[in-house]
Protein backbone atom coordinates (compact mmCIF):
# COMPACT_ATOMS: atom_id res chain seq x y z
CA UNK A 1 0.00 0.00 0.00
CA UNK A 2 1.05 3.05 -0.86
CA UNK A 3 1.47 6.26 1.63
CA UNK A 4 0.41 10.25 0.39
CA UNK A 5 0.57 13.00 2.87
CA UNK A 6 -2.19 14.79 3.17
CA UNK A 7 -1.04 18.63 3.59
CA UNK A 8 0.02 22.11 1.81
CA UNK A 9 3.11 22.38 3.98
CA UNK A 10 6.25 22.15 2.14
CA UNK A 11 7.84 21.59 5.35
CA UNK A 12 5.42 18.85 6.56
CA UNK A 13 6.65 17.05 3.15
CA UNK A 14 10.59 17.72 3.61
CA UNK A 15 10.13 16.23 6.63
CA UNK A 16 8.37 13.02 5.85
CA UNK A 17 9.99 12.84 2.29
CA UNK A 18 13.32 12.20 4.77
CA UNK A 19 12.13 9.17 6.05
CA UNK A 20 11.69 7.23 2.06
CA UNK A 21 8.38 6.25 2.41
CA UNK A 22 6.28 8.99 1.33
CA UNK A 23 5.02 8.02 -2.60
CA UNK A 24 3.41 11.12 -3.14
CA UNK A 25 1.09 13.95 -1.77
CA UNK A 26 -2.36 14.93 -2.19
CA UNK A 27 -3.46 18.68 -1.40
CA UNK A 28 -6.11 20.87 -2.00
CA UNK A 29 -7.08 25.15 -1.52
CA UNK A 30 -7.99 24.66 2.28
CA UNK A 31 -4.91 23.07 3.15
CA UNK A 32 -2.80 24.93 1.17
CA UNK A 33 -4.70 28.65 2.75
CA UNK A 34 -3.68 27.79 6.32
CA UNK A 35 -0.09 28.30 4.73
CA UNK A 36 -0.83 31.88 3.79
CA UNK A 37 1.18 31.46 0.54
CA UNK A 38 -0.22 31.69 -2.67
CA UNK A 39 -2.04 28.40 -4.12
CA UNK A 40 -0.39 28.45 -7.45
CA UNK A 41 3.22 29.04 -5.75
CA UNK A 42 2.67 26.81 -3.23
CA UNK A 43 1.33 23.89 -5.81
CA UNK A 44 4.32 24.71 -8.19
CA UNK A 45 7.05 24.10 -5.08
CA UNK A 46 5.23 20.64 -4.26
CA UNK A 47 5.31 19.57 -7.32
CA UNK A 48 8.90 20.34 -7.84
CA UNK A 49 9.44 18.91 -4.19
CA UNK A 50 7.99 15.51 -4.80
CA UNK A 51 8.96 12.49 -7.44
CA UNK A 52 5.63 10.69 -7.41
CA UNK A 53 1.92 11.48 -7.85
CA UNK A 54 0.81 15.42 -6.59
CA UNK A 55 -3.16 15.44 -6.70
CA UNK A 56 -4.44 18.75 -6.43
CA UNK A 57 -7.78 19.68 -6.90
CA UNK A 58 -9.98 21.68 -9.39
CA UNK A 59 -12.27 24.29 -8.36
CA UNK A 60 -14.64 24.55 -11.57
CA UNK A 61 -18.38 23.14 -11.74
CA UNK A 62 -19.17 22.30 -15.26
CA UNK A 63 -17.26 20.21 -16.97
CA UNK A 64 -15.96 22.47 -19.98
CA UNK A 65 -14.24 24.58 -16.72
CA UNK A 66 -12.80 21.66 -15.30
CA UNK A 67 -10.86 20.80 -18.34
CA UNK A 68 -9.56 23.91 -18.92
CA UNK A 69 -8.66 24.18 -14.81
CA UNK A 70 -7.05 20.77 -15.41
CA UNK A 71 -4.92 22.15 -18.08
CA UNK A 72 -3.65 24.85 -16.16
CA UNK A 73 -2.64 22.57 -13.16
CA UNK A 74 -0.65 20.36 -14.88
CA UNK A 75 1.62 23.31 -16.46
CA UNK A 76 2.49 23.40 -12.59
CA UNK A 77 4.58 19.77 -12.98
CA UNK A 78 4.23 16.41 -15.08
CA UNK A 79 3.69 14.79 -11.65
CA UNK A 80 0.46 16.68 -11.31
CA UNK A 81 -3.18 14.52 -11.12
CA UNK A 82 -6.14 16.35 -11.10
CA UNK A 83 -8.84 15.99 -8.35
CA UNK A 84 -12.13 15.68 -9.79
CA UNK A 85 -15.70 15.86 -7.93
CA UNK A 86 -17.77 13.14 -7.96
CA UNK A 87 -20.32 14.71 -9.99
CA UNK A 88 -22.34 14.60 -13.31
CA UNK A 89 -20.29 16.93 -14.68
CA UNK A 90 -16.82 15.63 -13.27
CA UNK A 91 -17.60 12.55 -14.40
CA UNK A 92 -17.77 13.87 -18.12
CA UNK A 93 -14.90 15.70 -17.79
CA UNK A 94 -12.79 12.22 -16.64
CA UNK A 95 -12.47 10.07 -20.34
CA UNK A 96 -11.62 13.81 -22.00
CA UNK A 97 -9.00 14.04 -19.21
CA UNK A 98 -7.66 10.74 -19.29
CA UNK A 99 -7.53 9.74 -22.71
CA UNK A 100 -7.82 13.02 -24.72
CA UNK A 101 -5.55 15.16 -22.75
CA UNK A 102 -3.61 12.16 -21.15
CA UNK A 103 -4.02 13.89 -17.49
CA UNK A 104 -4.34 11.87 -14.53
CA UNK A 105 -7.53 12.27 -12.42
CA UNK A 106 -8.48 11.65 -9.25
CA UNK A 107 -12.32 11.61 -8.48
CA UNK A 108 -12.78 12.59 -5.03
CA UNK A 109 -15.63 12.69 -2.25
CA UNK A 110 -16.75 9.10 -2.89
CA UNK A 111 -19.00 8.09 -0.29
CA UNK A 112 -20.61 4.82 -1.58
CA UNK A 113 -19.82 1.87 -3.86
CA UNK A 114 -22.06 2.77 -6.67
CA UNK A 115 -20.52 6.25 -6.57
CA UNK A 116 -16.89 4.42 -7.06
CA UNK A 117 -17.92 1.93 -9.43
CA UNK A 118 -18.95 5.28 -11.43
CA UNK A 119 -15.54 6.73 -11.44
CA UNK A 120 -13.81 3.58 -12.56
CA UNK A 121 -15.89 2.80 -15.09
CA UNK A 122 -15.22 6.49 -16.51
CA UNK A 123 -12.00 5.42 -16.55
CA UNK A 124 -10.28 7.40 -13.56
CA UNK A 125 -6.65 6.92 -12.63
CA UNK A 126 -7.68 6.88 -8.60
CA UNK A 127 -10.57 7.55 -6.97
CA UNK A 128 -10.65 9.00 -3.36
CA UNK A 129 -13.18 7.58 -0.46
CA UNK A 130 -12.96 10.13 2.07
CA UNK A 131 -12.62 8.25 5.61
CA UNK A 132 -12.91 10.66 7.96
CA UNK A 133 -15.90 12.49 6.77
CA UNK A 134 -18.07 9.22 6.59
CA UNK A 135 -16.93 8.68 10.31
CA UNK A 136 -17.98 11.77 10.68
CA UNK A 137 -22.18 11.27 10.42
CA UNK A 138 -21.72 7.65 11.91
CA UNK A 139 -21.07 5.66 8.84
CA UNK A 140 -18.93 3.00 8.88
CA UNK A 141 -16.41 3.28 6.31
CA UNK A 142 -15.23 -0.18 6.53
CA UNK A 143 -18.08 -2.03 4.24
CA UNK A 144 -17.47 0.42 1.69
CA UNK A 145 -13.96 -0.17 1.37
CA UNK A 146 -14.53 -3.68 1.40
CA UNK A 147 -17.69 -3.48 -1.87
CA UNK A 148 -14.81 -0.98 -3.40
CA UNK A 149 -12.43 -3.37 -3.49
CA UNK A 150 -14.70 -6.26 -4.54
CA UNK A 151 -16.24 -4.60 -7.35
CA UNK A 152 -12.65 -3.16 -8.89
CA UNK A 153 -11.38 -7.10 -8.63
CA UNK A 154 -14.55 -8.53 -10.12
CA UNK A 155 -14.81 -6.30 -13.42
CA UNK A 156 -10.75 -5.85 -13.56
CA UNK A 157 -10.65 -2.17 -13.14
CA UNK A 158 -7.36 -0.74 -13.43
CA UNK A 159 -8.32 2.16 -11.17
CA UNK A 160 -6.38 2.81 -7.99
CA UNK A 161 -8.83 3.06 -4.90
CA UNK A 162 -7.15 5.89 -2.24
CA UNK A 163 -8.07 5.77 1.56
CA UNK A 164 -8.61 9.61 1.79
CA UNK A 165 -8.14 12.04 4.57
CA UNK A 166 -7.40 8.82 7.08
CA UNK A 167 -7.11 9.94 10.65
CA UNK A 168 -6.21 7.23 12.76
CA UNK A 169 -4.24 4.54 12.84
CA UNK A 170 -7.39 2.13 12.81
CA UNK A 171 -8.29 3.65 9.44
CA UNK A 172 -4.75 2.47 7.84
CA UNK A 173 -4.97 -1.00 9.34
CA UNK A 174 -8.67 -1.08 7.93
CA UNK A 175 -7.44 -0.36 4.40
CA UNK A 176 -4.60 -2.72 4.79
CA UNK A 177 -6.64 -5.42 5.31
CA UNK A 178 -9.18 -4.41 3.07
CA UNK A 179 -5.90 -4.11 0.26
CA UNK A 180 -6.49 -0.72 -0.90
CA UNK A 181 -4.14 0.78 -2.87
CA UNK A 182 -2.95 4.02 -1.34
CA UNK A 183 -3.71 5.85 1.75
CA UNK A 184 -3.80 9.54 2.30
CA UNK A 185 -2.34 10.68 5.94
CA UNK A 186 -1.34 13.82 7.57
CA UNK A 187 2.40 14.09 8.95
CA UNK A 188 1.06 13.88 12.46
CA UNK A 189 -0.64 10.36 11.83
CA UNK A 190 2.30 9.07 9.46
CA UNK A 191 4.91 9.79 12.57
CA UNK A 192 2.23 8.00 14.72
CA UNK A 193 2.50 4.93 12.18
CA UNK A 194 6.54 4.83 13.87
CA UNK A 195 5.63 4.38 17.63
CA UNK A 196 4.75 2.17 20.19
CA UNK A 197 4.86 2.23 23.90
CA UNK A 198 6.28 -1.33 23.98
CA UNK A 199 9.12 0.18 21.42
CA UNK A 200 10.13 3.00 22.98
CA UNK A 201 10.27 0.61 26.90
CA UNK A 202 12.04 -1.79 25.23
CA UNK A 203 14.57 0.46 23.43
CA UNK A 204 14.48 2.05 26.75
CA UNK A 205 15.95 -1.03 28.80
CA UNK A 206 18.70 -1.68 26.32
CA UNK A 207 19.92 1.87 27.02
CA UNK A 208 19.96 1.57 30.60
CA UNK A 209 22.00 -2.36 30.74
CA UNK A 210 24.24 -1.04 27.78
CA UNK A 211 25.36 2.20 30.52
CA UNK A 212 25.78 -0.24 32.90
CA UNK A 213 27.90 -2.54 31.01
CA UNK A 214 30.22 0.89 29.91
CA UNK A 215 30.79 1.33 34.23
CA UNK A 216 31.89 -2.51 34.49
CA UNK A 217 35.61 -2.67 34.95
CA UNK A 218 37.15 -5.38 32.92
CA UNK A 219 39.10 -7.55 34.85
CA UNK A 220 43.23 -7.67 34.72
Amino acid sequence: MKIFLDTGDTESIRRAQATGLIDGVTTNPSLIARTGRDFREVAAEICALVPGPVNIEVMAETAAGMISEAEEIRALGSNVTVKIPMTVEGLKAVPVLELARKIRTNVTMVFSASQAFLAMKAGASYLSIVLSRLDAVGNDSGPLIADTMLIKAKYGFTTQIIGGSVKTQNHVLACLRSGVDIVTVPETLFFQLFQHPLTDSGLDGFRRDWSKLQKVVPVG
